[in-house]
């Protein structure tokens, strides 16, 4: 089976729907399903098997991402799908209906994954407009592009209910995107810390993920002054890049926490992302909008406990409470749950202990089997379709 995969945006743009389709587009071929990428184009990548790249220009207010042009997608998709069996859409954009519209010329199946919550994170990227109007938008223009599908992958049952409300009526299918797990379990902490001058015995909590403000990352350093109460010595790692950068670091200025705050910018996600894991104590996160939230089994898998706000799509990795503290969204109550693990680690070695036994439930290998099971159930009852069609003409 050969599966083409459209998308707005992927890698060298680092975040978790190009980590969602890389992470696929590897262990798919072990079920049986060879992908193909259209995807744009940032500046010179090389040429890759099975990569197609449309060139586009920088997004305004977002320049790290691109924006491809309609008829250049629409041609590369058109070509690219001549002898593919199915379309797999992952963005709302270009990608969007250029897929949906060569997938119904061609008579292929087609199914996206709503990988983004963009009814929350809108308002972020238009502040000039009314948000309840760009809420309401979000909201028709999810449910329009859902229901013009064969299928729908969301990554989370808060997802699934979300959808349901907006009038979505297309087959979900609840398939979060799994995690390679050799990957994270063999990173050299003690020689990060080393690399980074911290030393090894300072207790360290970890942020990785995009610096944006929809990541809510100013509600841990709210919560920062509440744990130094109870771990004085403590630095909270922030490990990423983004547009939020330059107002998370004036806040922390701001609360006097330039000494225990680490801007450390992007990491590499094979070298020394792993290594980072391994160097921390605790993992912390506090998105309110997250559809998944794969940094979290990240760190489980690296042995890493994690202390997590469960709300929306973390709520299906948070909610059975293994390896993971879940405080109340509320910083003083966060940052005093924090401070106290810090203090004592060795009282809570069982979440330590359990992290990486919860995280192995969500492979990369086991998920893409249920993928490609998807796949082929669809193409399955695309021929049921078909002989029923054919027999009443």
């Amino acid at each position: 089976m050969r599966v083409l995969m459209v998308s707005d945006v992927y890698f060298p743009r680092i975040n978790g729907v190009s980590t969602s389709i890389e992470t696929f587009r590897q262990t798919l071929a072990a079920h049986g399903v060879e992908v193909r990428l259209v995807v744009p184009r940032y500046a010179d990548e090389p040429e890759a098997p099975g990569i197609v790249r449309v060139p586009g220009r920088p997004v305004p207010r977002d320049p790290e991402d691109r924006l491809v042009g309609w008829s250049a997608m629409l041609r590369a998709v058109d070509e690219a799908a001549a002898d593919c069996d199915l379309i797999h859409i992952q963005t709302p954009f270009i990608a969007h209906y250029a897929g949906l519209k060569i997938a119904r010329r061609r008579g292929l199946p087609v199914i996206a994954t709503y990988h983004t919550l963009f009814e929350e994170y809108i308002e972020h990227y238009a502040p000039f407009l009314p948000a309840g109007w760009l809420k309401g938008f979000a909201r028709r223009l999810s449910r329009r592009q859902c229901n013009a599908l064969d299928a729908l992958v969301v990554p989370s049952t808060a997802m699934r209910e979300r959808l349901t409300a907006y009038g979505v009526t297309t087959p979900m299918n609840v398939l979060p995107t799994g995690i390679p797990l050799d990957r994270f379990a063999n990173g050299d902490g003690a020689a990060f810390r080393a690399g980074h001058g911290i030393p090894g015995d300072r207790p360290v909590a970890l942020f990785v993920g995009r610096i944006a403000h929809e990541k809510n990352i100013g509600f841990l350093l709210d919560a920062l002054p509440h744990a130094l109460d109870f771990c004085p010595d403590m630095l909270l790692v922030i490990a990423g890049e983004g547009p939020a950068s330059d107002d998370l670091k004036r806040q922390a200025a701001r609360l006097g926490l330039d000494g225990s705050v680490r801007f450390i910018g992007y990491l590499d996600r094979v070298g020394a992302l792993p290594s980072c894991y391994a160097a921390a104590d605790v993992f912390v996160f506090a998105s309110r909008t997250e559809t998944q939230g794969l940094v979290l089994l990240e760190a489980m898998a690296a042995g890493v406990p994690v202390v997590a706000l469960a709300e929306m799509g973390t709520v299906d990795i948070l909610g059975p409470g293994r390896g993971c503290f879940t405080p109340p969204p509320e910083p003083q109550a966060f940052g005093e749950v924090l401070g106290h693990y810090l203090r004592n680690p060795a009282a809570w070695r069982h979440l330590k202990e359990a992290a990486p036994r919860y995280a192995a439930e969500w492979s990369d290998s086991a998920l893409a089997g249920r993928l490609a099971g998807l796949y082929r159930h669809l193409l399955s009852a695309g021929e049921r379709a078909f002989q029923r069609l054919a027999a009443d003409t």
